[in-house]
């Protein structure tokens, strides 16, 4: 082997190392890693019901209703939106 045959040799062998020392830490990361439980087990959250508010503004946006029926519709569910909810 010439000089360079030895040195690609030599990089070889240290990055053949490198990527097995590396495994080896991350699979010890992760088995270290304390695992989630009860509600918070999963790390994102299903969506959030829409608010009637929001239902209304997707209507509007998707062209269902005009902005007339929008800003009345609005005002009924802000002026007596707190009453349905009581029975």
């Amino acid at each position: 082997m010439s000089g360079w045959g030895w040195f690609g040799a030599s990089l070889g062998m240290i990055v053949f190392w490198g990527l097995i020392i590396g495994a080896f830490v991350l699979f010890l990361r992760a088995l270290d890693r304390p695992q989630p439980t009860g509600p918070h087990r999963a790390h994102w959250a299903p969506p959030s019901p829409a608010s009637p508010e929001q239902l209304l503004a997707e209507r509007f946006a998707r062209g269902e209703i005009d902005e007339e029926e929008y800003r009345r519709r609005l005002q009924v569910l802000r002026a007596e939106g707190t009453d349905l909810t009581k029975h």
